[in-house]
């Protein structure tokens, strides 16, 4: 395994384990003269998309991409929001905390919008927990990566959660696939590489391969998207077992990663949020950032 990469790998896990604290420092906008200079947003933690428009899940809450590229605030909420999805039904679901000096716990647990971030209402889990990652299985079940705890937890409502495995993981990604032996397959990157669950995320093997991913997102059976530390984009046409290079990210070290389906994909990086729609061989910034340096 290439030493310098796990490095890497090991550096992010532990800046992404670190709980953000609900006084994290705030970065002021960049120049306002110049878009493409980004306003500073502390560090992306999702992505997600409904129809066309991208949205962003920030340290200061949720945005999309404002026509001069400008990051435009969806809602009014400005809470910290580690973990985000968008179901196949549209809903958001979410985790964090709250914006410095907002009512509730310092956990939020599970939180769901049904109309595109505007409100947010919760689900279950307020006070307890703190996903760092979110996926959905296509029976709508609900798997979060419980960070505070180092477990995968899982719901089919949203509200009465099962423990599963204790692992430490940086992100997990459930299989697109309805039936077979796939369907219930669940992959956790770690700092020895992608770990991989069939039994619905109760146990996980050894790791499939020694090649580190740092963000993975599974758009279809044959279609799993990941980045490494470095920014190296992958995909993956057998659940993880091996990797073929797509294309270098643009702007930097991975914050996010999301692939809506076979062809678009959607990162995160340090100065911005990026788009393709040929599978991850070219990008446009859809979204310029100046990130801070607090980290996950």
């Amino acid at each position: 395994m290439n030493k310098h990469l796990t490095a890497l790998a090991a550096a992010v896990l532990a800046l992404t384990l670190s709980a953000c604290g609900a006084s994290a420092d705030r970065t002021d906008p960049a120049d306002p003269a110049d878009p493409a200079a980004g306003v500073g947003l502390g560090h992306i933690h999702g992505l997600g998309a409904s129809g066309p428009t991208v949205y962003v899940a920030t340290h200061q809450g949720l945005y999309t991409p404002a026509a001069d590229g400008r990051p435009a605030l969806v809602g009014t909420r400005k809470d910290d929001f580690m973990g985000f999805t968008v179901t196949p039904e549209g809903t958001f679901l979410a985790s964090g905390h709250p914006a410095p000096g907002g009512d509730g716990p310092a956990d939020l647990g599970l939180i769901e919008s049904t109309d595109r971030g505007a409100t947010w209402t919760t689900r279950s889990l307020a006070g307890e927990v703190d996903f760092h990652a979110l996926d959905t299985a296509p029976d709508a079940t609900v798997y979060g990566y419980d960070a505070t705890n180092g477990r995968l937890r899982v719901s089919r409502d949203g509200v009465a959660w099962e423990d599963r495995a204790a692992l430490r993981a940086l992100d997990v990604a459930v299989s697109p696939s309805t039936g077979g032996k796939a369907a219930g397959t669940v992959l956790a990157t770690t700092e020895k590489g992608v770990v991989r669950s069939t039994d619905g995320g109760r146990t996980f093997g050894a790791p499939l391969s020694p090649q580190v991913v740092a963000y993975v997102s599974w758009a279809a059976p044959d279609a799993l998207f990941g980045v490494d530390p470095s920014g190296r984009l992958l995909r993956s046409a057998d659940g993880g077992a091996s990797w073929t290079r797509v294309s270098r990210l643009p702007g930097g070290a991975p914050q996010a990663l999301t692939a809506v389906d076979g062809r678009r994909v959607l990162a995160a990086t340090g100065d911005g949020v990026y788009e393709s729609s040929d599978g991850g061989r070219t990008f446009v910034r859809r979204m310029a950032v100046a990130s801070g340096t607090d980290g996950h």
